[in-house]
């Protein structure tokens, strides 16, 4: 959980860095200056990305809820809105990889306590 939990975090932090301009150039990439659709994405990822940071590193029942909200939404948001990010096969990958691989987790941890 905690390794996920830092995955979250550096989600988080990237979009508030694109939030805040950081390491964007001067003209379109600013926050401005993208769609309203990207904007909302881009803040609903940057607050939800650290809520389920902070659940899954404490190991809260509800951390766990929150990032599989922000796993999914993401998945959705590059499969059935393109436009917002671009549609890119890679990130629904990687969001389904980590998915699976929380899964795959949670059954190992679950196996491991005596009943």
């Amino acid at each position: 959980m905690r390794i996920m939990a830092v995955l979250s975090l550096i989600k988080g932090v990237y979009h508030w860095a694109q939030i805040c301009g950081i390491g964007v150039g001067v003209g379109d990439g600013e926050f401005g200056a993208r769609s309203v659709a990207w904007q909302t994405a881009t803040v609903f990822f940057a607050v939800i990305d650290l809520v389920a940071a902070v659940g899954l590193w404490l190991a809260a029942a509800w951390g766990a809820v929150v990032w599989l909200t922000a796993v999914v939404s993401m998945a959705v948001v590059e499969v059935f809105f393109p436009q917002v990010y671009g549609g890119s096969f890679f990130i629904v990958l990687g969001e389904v990889t980590l998915l699976g691989l929380y899964m795959w987790l949670a059954v190992l941890a679950a196996q491991e306590r005596p009943v």
